[in-house]
């Protein structure tokens, strides 16, 4: 589960660090009425930013928090695309260890990898404490501008989470719910709520692909069909979106796939393409970047969005990442924005999900849940006690990962499966004390990850799984998964549910190995296992990638599970399938080994890439788009390819 480990951390100066709420402070006033939105129409946006030092408080959101190995903030930005794949030939070196596929092994003229001796700067969107960055730090966590202390929030009595008219925070800002009326498209189902169709459990985001349980929602063997001709042509490919004077790279987190629409995010904006020509359909514009987006959509292809209110600057390159919107993917229309507030302040979100007819977002300041049509406050996370809900997991189902314990004491995580509509907890399961963070890889089977006492030692966040029962919120299995063995990884800090190369389905756990020798000269492959989640113990199902390819999970269709193979430096990808029972491996996919599309297609490593496959197209997508090295530089945010 290589990768470059997490920068040094900074002691808890921001958002979220030691605070005391002063005696008899009034409670935060309740929801107010929403506004309509539209072109022009007034954003919330804190007067003031996060992170000025106040005292700690006893309990409550907000309150002091151990600070995270690597810190809070987005997730660093890719190093440099590695060159031809493994297998290329070369002089081997005397002695030299081999670097882990996909390691950028020469930087490219004026870009440096992440990490690599000689890097100018970080780019923006990096942690706080990345090599060389000449600028104030991105994100929640870190010291902001002096701003006013924050109000305490009142006790609450009995379980769950609060409703709407006694929510706990202040929705703020803009309301627009869409008539999608004059594009040709009108709901017929306007009184049916929204259900889940949940995407890959690889990272990429969503829409169609398929949900935990199968690829068309409906189990069986899935939707994918081996096409006449299995070889891929390049579809088409879409320039990486210029970046602003002042910053060096700005996120463009989010891909989505629906039966009308290939959606991705560009520079502070959401644009529609065409799936097979990539024609713009059309385009949702910002006024700042996303900072994180759902990789679930729900039945009526529709997701969610969190982004700043304002572009970042060399002077400020955060406004902080406190919007929070519903997107009609087919449409390309915003539904609805919210700004969730304690006291007067806009709190930064880390983590968004879906589940049913739920938009729920979260962060170690607090929290809510929406209806995702109408943006209606449906519930707020329980305060009052030491506890706070960190983040969400959704798709199937909803699942709150809670922290609770007093600042300075031995902090334990709740593994909450919650009601999407009322909040109410459903079932429960306490880890073990000491436990930091976790992450949600699927919520039905309830499959968490987690980096049990720092032991994975490579920074995946992953040492071991936890299968768990649901209903009862009994633990099923615990996997062991030595970092230094498998190649998953996992962000539990801030996002949640955010985790790679992997899948669950069958009631089982789809594993990818680290890299090894394969069979040819300096060649490497890596190979994919399966765990049974009632027992913890492998099934026996294994999976060879093949001499000179790397594999990795992306999803399941239906009972059969669907993977990447990152090719060696003469041969294109493939998209290949395995039946559930048996593991026959079935090819869907290769793409074309010419010199262009396999140079692109390189450039966009498993590790960090977005990757969408459905019916017979394969979407490729970046997660940061950079300033290029040169006038002649090519960087591409999407490359697709299609079968006929």
């Amino acid at each position: 589960m290589s990768q470059p480990p997490p920068p040094p951390n900074e002691p808890p100066k921001g958002f979220g660090a030691p605070q005391e709420p002063a005696p008899g402070t009034p409670q935060s006033p309740s929801a107010g009425d929403p506004e309509p939105s539209g072109p022009g129409a007034p954003q919330d946006t804190p007067p003031q930013g996060f992170g000025a030092p106040q005292d700690p408080p006893a309990q409550g959101f907000g309150a002091p928090q151990d600070p995270p190995a690597g810190g809070f903030g987005p997730p660093t930005p890719p190093p440099a695309a590695a060159g031809p794949g493994y297998g290329y030939p070369q002089t081997p070196p005397p002695a030299a260890p081999q670097q882990p596929y996909g390691y950028p092994q020469t930087p490219p003229p004026g870009q440096p990898g992440y990490g690599y001796p000689g890097q100018p700067q970080a780019p923006y969107g990096a942690p706080y404490g990345a090599p060389g960055q000449p600028q104030a730090p991105y994100g929640y966590g870190y010291p902001q501008p002096p701003t006013m202390p924050m109000q305490p929030q009142a006790q609450q009595t009995g379980g769950g989470r609060k409703v709407n008219s006694q929510l706990l925070i202040i929705v703020a800002a803009v309301v627009a719910v869409a008539l999608i009326v004059g594009v040709g498209v009108l709901y017929s189902q306007n009184s049916k709520d929204d259900k889940h169709n949940t995407g890959a459990t690889s990272g990429a985001t969503g829409g169609k692909g398929g949900d935990d349980k199968g690829g068309d929602g409906k189990g069986g063997n899935g939707g994918e069909k081996v096409p006449a001709n299995t070889n891929s042509t390049l579809l088409f490919q879409l320039p990486a979106p210029a970046v602003p004077k002042g910053i060096t790279s700005v996120q463009t987190v989010g891909s989505w796939l629906t039966d009308k629409v290939y959606a991705k995010t560009g520079n502070a904006e959401i644009n529609g393409y065409d799936p097979d020509t990539g024609a713009k359909t059309w385009t949702i514009k910002l006024p700042g970047p996303v900072c994180q987006a759902s990789r679930h959509t729900s039945e009526r292809n529709r997701s969610a969005i969190i982004y700043e209110p304002a572009m970042p600057t060399k002077a400020q390159p955060s406004h902080g990442c406190t919007q929070l919107a519903a997107v009609d993917l087919d449409a390309g229309a915003k539904l609805w924005t919210r700004t969730i507030k304690s006291g007067d302040q806009s709190i930064n979100l880390d983590n968004v999900t879906i589940s049913g007819n739920t938009v729920a977002a979260g962060s170690t300041g607090g929290g809510g849940a929406f209806d995702i049509s109408t943006g209606k406050a449906l519930w707020a996370p329980k305060t009052g006690d030491s506890c706070y809900d960190s983040g969400y997991g959704g798709g199937e189902k909803l699942v709150a990962v809670r922290k609770c314990g007093e600042y300075g004491s031995t902090r334990q995580l709740h593994i909450q499966t919650i009601d999407p509509k009322s909040g109410k907890v459903i079932s429960e399961y306490k880890m073990s004390p000491g436990i930091e963070y976790a992450s949600v890889v699927s919520t039905d089977p309830l499959v968490v990850a987690a980096d049990v006492g720092d032991s994975a030692g490579d920074g995946s966040g992953i040492s071991d799984f936890f299968s768990i029962d649901n209903k009862t919120g009994k633990l099923r299995a615990k996997i062991s998964a030595p970092g230094e063995t498998y190649a998953a990884k996992c962000d539990g800090i801030t996002r949640i549910e955010f985790c790679k190369s992997l899948a669950v389905g069958n009631d089982k756990l789809y594993v990818p190995t680290e890299e090894h020798e394969g069979t040819g000269d300096y060649s490497r492959t890596n190979e994919i296992v399966a765990f049974d989640l009632a027992t913890g113990k492998q099934t026996g199902q294994r999976a060879d990638a093949g001499d000179g390819y790397s594999i990795t999970p992306l999803r399941m269709d239906g009972t059969s599970l669907i993977a990447y193979k990152r090719p060696p430096y003469d041969k294109g990808g493939q998209i290949v399938s395995f039946d559930g029972t048996s593991f026959k491996e079935t090819k869907l996919m290769e793409n074309p080994a010419t010199q262009s599309t396999r140079d692109a297609e390189s450039s966009m490593l498993p590790d960090y890439a977005e990757i969408l496959y459905g019916d017979g197209r394969l979407y490729m997508s970046q997660t940061y788009a950079s300033k290029p090295t040169s006038a002649t530089d090519k960087a591409y945010l999407t490359v697709a390819f299609g079968t006929k």
